[in-house]
């Protein structure tokens, strides 16, 4: 089951669903709903750069904003789990921290604000676990150049070569 809230409700909804029960946090991250600025991969990396759309798609699974936070709580006795996301003010770039609801969403969310940029108002400590200190960026968001794919292509890209017989020259050399 999904639940989508504002971010005014994000607390009280974690709150809320431990209360019910669902006491065991599985996991939050984020989700960057802007289409790639870079494509798939799947250019050719010596063709000129292609116009892409930039504009964040809304719809189903899409929030209003660029950014959704989502995690998922379960009820441990009964199996029965719940994701719950909530959009990213745009402009704020932050939400509550869950980590005084659920103590395991402190690594969580420390990972999600490395990754995404995405501020825990209230969490005790949002220092980088993978990234060195002076790291620039954040790797997860779809604007975020990966630069060994510039660099070296998606190994799905192949060069065309004719294949030896389907040129015209060799086979009038061959008779």
């Amino acid at each position: 089951m999904w639940i989508r809230v504002s971010a005014d409700a994000w607390v009280a909804t974690g709150n809320t669903l431990k209360s019910l029960g669902y006491s065991y946090f599985c996991f939050l991250s984020a989700i960057d709903w802007m289409p790639s600025p870079f494509g798939k991969g799947e250019d050719d990396p010596t063709d000129p750069p292609k116009e892409r759309d930039t504009a964040v798609k809304q719809g189903y699974a899409g929030g209003s904003t660029r950014f959704q936070v989502l995690a998922r709580v379960m009820q441990p006795f009964s199996s029965l789990g719940i994701n719950i996301k909530v959009d990213v003010d745009d402009a704020a770039m932050a939400i509550d921290s869950w980590s005084g609801v659920y103590a395991g969403a402190n690594w969580h969310e420390r990972e999600t604000h490395e990754m995404f940029g995405i501020g825990f108002n209230g969490h005790p400590d949002l220092r980088n676990m993978y990234l060195p200190t002076d790291f620039e960026g954040h790797p997860l968001r779809k604007d975020f150049p990966l630069l060994a794919r510039i660099v070296k292509p998606w190994p799905g890209i192949v060069d065309v070569e004719p294949l030896p017989g389907d040129d015209d020259e060799e086979e009038g050399e061959a008779s």
